[in-house]
């Protein structure tokens, strides 16, 4: 017993070996960090990038009547001075034009955002005394990145351009993307390319001579059907025609034609004799999308006639999941869209990217795993190879499942983070097994009790790696206060590389000993403890020769 007690560690390295050295729990507590590194690893949301903070906002003041330069001096240049007494603004841009005044503002990169939002909402609101009365309600318009930047991109077009038309089209998309929007954590869905419903009228310039009637006119006609002012186009390339557009829907397209819009030598004019009136869609609105991809068949499809629905997710949720809960109900969906005649392909998928990046990375810290295993083998043994190899597994659990707590997600920069500090993981492990190993074949190793051993070997070089790796700590923690983009950006770097090195030596100190322990006392020990022996006996028997 008294040989059991002799060796009383001084550094915290031995003290955690010894504490866990027979402790019961020790190897529950090895398959806990196993399995909560697994977990983490499958609920942390993935991103292709590190989500930045960006902030900022825009104040628009609408002021009928007034020219851009008034416009200047009563509302900019007063919002300007107030804005910027708000903390963290770095700039400023005022717009001055005829009626309106936008202020734009943007934060400093990693400003809070919704403090952001929040101080420059107040600062417009204390300041409504400073705005002329004939200001209208000034309107706060934060910019939204988060939700702004689409995880999907889905293009649909239709198979049979004769079957369906575009508003037809437009109408479906419109129901899909009602669908969509109620997935959990879908933020903002955009339809791009839209072309709706409405009735056009292709005025005759030269029937509007002969009946010596004007464009003004015909459109106070049509105004009396629309309650939005119509769009008109302008001329056609041959100047015959002038377009206009009815946004409202009108019952019934002879409704439309029968618009008496003047009078001439005591019969009345309809808006039939002038124009041709057709039920189409708004085609004075430019927003056409054209792609070419290639279809189901491998065969390049090439369509103008195609909307884009764009789906954006909420801030540090899964994008992988969420594309795949789009896919998915697009695809219970497609049955109905070939009955109707619509087709559609992913033209970006976020979250595929994403996944994909994230497993490469895994991928390869695996590989990174196994060539450190290899190497050990040549250098200490087998046995001492997986000990150390068990430690990184149980490194990275903790890290990760500290990155979940704290609301990180895993990307590109978080695995850059791991992989930059996979080599510093396995030093306490390496360092301490070596140490171990030593000792083992010492030849004094015979008289010393196996716990002895290992808490001595572990204690010996406590305060030597202790040191060594909070200097390596030391080096990353400046990462953490660069600014601005590239700040935002590396912040996984300072965040999860000191974590992974103080966890590395807490595992190196709790399980290699405890590892050591189970694994390298049978056989080898016993063979060892005869060689030291007969090494001993030697030594004893030609010191007796010389003396």
């Amino acid at each position: 017993m008294s040989q059991k007690k002799a060796y009383i560690p001084k550094d915290s390295a031995g003290k955690l070996a010894g504490a866990f050295l027979h402790n019961p729990l020790t190897m529950l507590l090895g398959i806990f960090l196993l399995l909560l590194g697994y977990i983490s690893l499958v609920i942390t949301p993935r991103e292709e990038d590190p989500q930045m903070e960006v902030s900022g906002g825009a104040i628009v003041v609408a002021m009928p009547g007034a020219t851009p330069r008034e416009i200047e001096n009563v509302i900019i240049k007063p919002l300007e001075r107030r804005i910027r007494e708000i903390k963290g603004v770095e700039h400023i841009y005022g717009i001055a034009s005829e009626n309106v005044g936008i202020v734009n503002v943007q934060y400093y990169i990693g400003e809070d955002r919704e403090d952001s939002n929040l101080k420059l909402y107040d600062k417009v609101m204390q300041n409504m005394d400073l705005l002329p009365k004939t200001a209208m309600q000034p309107l706060v318009k934060p910019f939204d990145i988060d939700i702004d930047v689409p995880i999907i991109s889905v293009a649909f077009y239709t198979k049979d351009k004769n079957a369906l038309s575009q508003t037809d089209l437009f109408k479906k998309v419109r129901d899909i993307q009602y669908e969509l929007n109620r997935i959990e954590n879908v933020a903002k869905t955009e339809i791009a390319g839209a072309k709706k419903e409405q009735y056009n009228i292709m005025v005759d310039l030269n029937k509007l001579t002969g009946y010596h009637l004007s464009l003004g006119q015909i459109a106070k006609a049509i105004e009396s059907l629309a309650v939005n002012v119509p769009n008109v186009k302008g001329r056609t390339k041959d100047g015959q025609l002038v377009v206009f557009g009815i946004k409202n829907a009108i019952e019934n397209i002879n409704d439309v034609k029968n618009v008496i819009v003047a009078q001439y030598m005591g019969s009345a004019i309809y808006l039939k004799d002038v124009a041709t009136v057709e039920k189409g869609y708004d085609f004075q609105n430019k927003s056409k999308a054209q792609i070419t991809f290639r279809g189901e068949n491998g065969e390049f499809i090439s369509t103008e006639d195609q909307l884009t629905l764009t789906i954006a997710k909420l801030k540090g949720t899964n994008a992988v999941f969420i594309a795949e809960d789009v896919t998915d109900r697009l695809e219970e969906m497609r049955d109905s869209l070939d009955a109707a005649g619509i087709g559609y392909i992913i033209t970006r998928n976020y979250g595929e990217r994403a996944n994909e990046a994230v497993n490469e990375l895994v991928f390869h810290l695996m590989i990174s795993i196994v060539i450190i295993a290899v190497l050990l083998i040549f250098v200490l043994g087998w046995k001492e190879s997986m000990i150390v190899t068990f430690t990184v597994p149980a490194i990275l659990a903790i890290t990760l499942f500290i990155a979940y707590m704290t609301g990180q997600t895993i990307n590109r920069i978080t695995l850059f983070a791991f992989l930059l500090s996979l080599g510093l993981l396995v030093d306490a492990a390496i360092i301490v097994i070596e140490n171990i190993h030593r000792h083992l074949h010492d030849h004094d190793a015979v008289d010393k009790e196996l716990d002895d051993i290992m808490i001595e070997a572990t204690d010996e070089i406590g305060a030597p790696t202790n040191i060594a790796t909070i200097a390596i700590i030391m080096t990353m923690v400046p990462m953490a206060f660069v600014g601005q983009m590239m700040g935002q950006f590396m912040k996984p770097i300072p965040a999860n590389v000191p974590v992974a090195l103080f966890a590395s030596l807490v595992i190196a100190y709790i399980f290699t000993p405890f590892l050591a322990r189970k694994l390298l006392k049978k056989p080898h020990f016993h063979h060892h403890h005869h060689h030291f022996q007969k090494d001993k006996k030697h030594t004893d028997d030609r010191s007796g020769e010389q003396q």
